[in-house]
């Protein structure tokens, strides 16, 4: 698979949501409670928007264009170093700005604290660990809470210390210490206030091991970055993404947390050309639908797309909703669509399976119920209602299905109201049953993908095809990795799977991976290893797969005794070739769980 990461590297690493904002300070002032205000409502809105450091200062332009697209939460705000230059020194210039714009704006701030002052950090900069004192970090968490208790009341604490951002020989230890101190600190000062537990990608097992680290009962809500996961969503993976709040609550079930800790995704995003591009534009308004509705359903409570306005990140494309020169691209236009049918506080109702593979999804809005529907693009579902439809593209543009008429789902999606009342109660008796498009998973023993010019996947998919090409015989056709490919470089020699979420829930640890592959030509040598997602992230298999000398198809079994395949960046398992001196082909590739031991 093309990384995702990759082309959102520095949106993952270089400070977002105002973190590495280096506005210079104008002014000190004494450390002092703001000025008396009411407290402000808990906003249950759901839609959020999160600004890079790049650009934030921008935030009085932008902030009036995201309230009229109906956002209501914003992840900014300085980083340490702007509010407490030294030791002694508060400027409180730059936030307390954000504060009162954000307020005048009617949208509510997420605060991020980070990253480690200066005069505070191992080095002199701002990432590197041991810090000097942990009371330091302890005194700025009180100075920042004090002053803007009445208007944020949720603190997430750092910006992926898992990534480039923590740089410490211990991650986990020092970050469950931050969190920690900064729990005991803000609470101290404001028991209202709400601590969140952060982390790059969906990396559950950083997760599993901060809480056992110290930071288990130090957190209110979890927040989470799966662009990754978003990315899979482009290629047919909703099924995947679907299973992203599962696994998180069986995580923390497992480390005895509450059952009712509120989940946010505080950064997702997909790209769009820099300059206007019919398509490019229109994939990435596609996909900010599918990324705030699927999040919506399975229970996550807020959805902050990263980001607002720019930056240039990967190479004549950026990730804002808002363009450079300030013309809103298709996704803002789809994002004030959605939040304007769907209401401020939208409720999901159920789902329906439209025609053959079409996806349903259903929310009570402000004034009606509103069916969202789209398809994969494998798919050709086409869905017919018994009675007269309203459709609403991402535009805003409406239009009339009559009963009986059929309409051709493609994968942007649409909105659908005047739902007939058969649907709806349809849609919610649906909601606590297993979703269709993937299959019943949950009692298998093997799943299977069959590789070739059209896959065929029974609970196990190959995520992005692209890496391998299609080698065709006289009765059949395989797959090999695509070595040759420029375009691809080393990706050509990487071939990923994703396992249906049912088969392999959070706590699954044991499985067996086998492959049936053959040399491309007889007298070359060729061979793989495996690499797969554990507790501790990707790693490598311990034996390599050297494919034997014939013309002969042959299967190798990895046995897997420490997975953890929740969809880190998106995929469970991969097959490398990187030091494979020659290509080969693929048949099939299968994952069995064990037998059940014996009592």
């Amino acid at each position: 698979m093309v990384n995702p990461r990759k082309l959102i590297v520095l949106a993952m690493t270089v400070g977002l949501c105002g973190v590495g904002l280096t506005v210079a300070p104008r002014a000190e002032n004494p450390v002092k409670p703001a000025p008396p205000a009411e407290t402000r409502k808990d906003n249950a809105s759901p839609w959020g928007i999160a600004s890079g450091a790049e650009w934030s200062s921008d935030f009085p332009r932008f902030n009036p264009m995201l309230q009229r697209a109906g956002v209501r939460w914003l992840r900014l705000f300085p980083e340490w170093q702007v509010i407490q230059p030294k030791k002694d020194q508060w400027n409180w210039t730059v936030s307390d700005a954000m504060v009162a714009n954000a307020r005048a704006n009617n949208i509510q701030l997420v605060a991020i604290w980070a990253y480690l002052a200066p005069w505070a950090s191992a080095d002199g900069g701002t990432r590197k660990f041991p810090i000097k004192s942990i009371q330091y970090w302890s005194d700025y968490i009180s100075g920042t809470v004090v002053r803007y208790k009445n208007d944020i009341k949720y603190w997430e604490v750092w910006n992926e210390f898992n990534g480039s951002f923590g740089d410490s020989k211990n991650k986990v230890k020092d970050y469950a210490e931050l969190v920690v101190t900064a729990y005991d600190a803000a609470k101290k000062v404001d028991p209202d206030a709400r601590i969140g537990l952060s982390v790059a990608n969906f990396d559950v097992g950083f997760l599993d091991a901060v809480i056992k680290a110290g930071a288990a009962d130090h957190f209110d809500f979890i927040c989470v970055h799966p662009y990754e996961n978003l990315g899979a969503v482009a290629e047919g993976g909703e099924v995947g993404y679907l299973s992203l709040a599962g696994n998180l609550r069986k995580m923390l079930a497992a480390n005895k947390q509450r059952a009712d800790i509120p989940l946010w995704i505080t950064e997702i995003g997909f790209q769009a050309p820099i300059k206007p591009d019919a398509k490019g534009d229109a994939e990435q308004a596609e996909m900010l639908i599918k990324a705030y509705l699927l999040s919506i359903v399975q229970g996550f409570d807020k959805i902050f797309w990263f980001e607002a306005r720019g930056p240039a990140y990967g190479k004549g494309t950026d990730h804002g909703i808002i363009r450079p020169d300030w013309t809103p691209r298709p996704a803002y236009v789809g994002l004030k669509t959605m939040t304007t049918l769907l209401g401020q506080e939208p409720r999901y109702l159920g789902w329906l399976e439209l025609g053959k593979g079409g996806y349903g999804f259903l929310f009570k809005g402000d004034q009606e119920n509103v069916l969202v529907a789209w398809s994969s693009p494998s798919q050709q579902a086409k869905a017919t209602f018994d009675g007269a439809v309203v459709v609403t593209d991402l535009a805003g543009m409406t239009s009339r299905l009559t009963a009986g008429e059929e309409r051709l789902l493609t994968p942007r999606p649409m909105f659908l109201t005047g739902v007939p009342t058969d649907l709806v109660k349809q849609a919610q008796d649906n909601i606590r049953k297993p979703y269709p498009w993937g299959g019943d998973y949950a009692n298998a023993r093997v799943v299977t993908c069959r590789l070739g010019a059209s896959n065929t996947e029974d609970g196990l998919k190959q995520i992005n095809p692209k890496t391998t090409v299609v080698v065709n015989e006289l009765t059949e056709s395989y797959r090999r990795p695509d070595f040759a490919n420029p375009a691809l470089k080393n990706e050509g020699r990487y071939i990923y799977f994703r396992i249906d979420p049912q088969f392999v829930p959070f706590g699954t640890t044991e499985l067996e991976i086998s492959i049936i592959a053959r040399r491309l030509v007889p007298d070359k040598e060729a061979g793989m290893n495996l690499t797969y997602e554990s507790m501790k992230g990707y790693t490598g298999a311990k034996s390599w797969w050297t494919i034997p000398k014939d013309d002969n198809w042959h299967e190798h079994t990895w046995k897997v005794r420490d997975a953890n395949f929740v969809g880190q960046w998106g995929w469970n398992f991969r097959f490398d070739a990187i030091g494979s001196p020659n290509e080969f082909l693929i048949k099939e590739v299968r994952v069995r769980k064990p037998e059940p031991k014996k009592p």
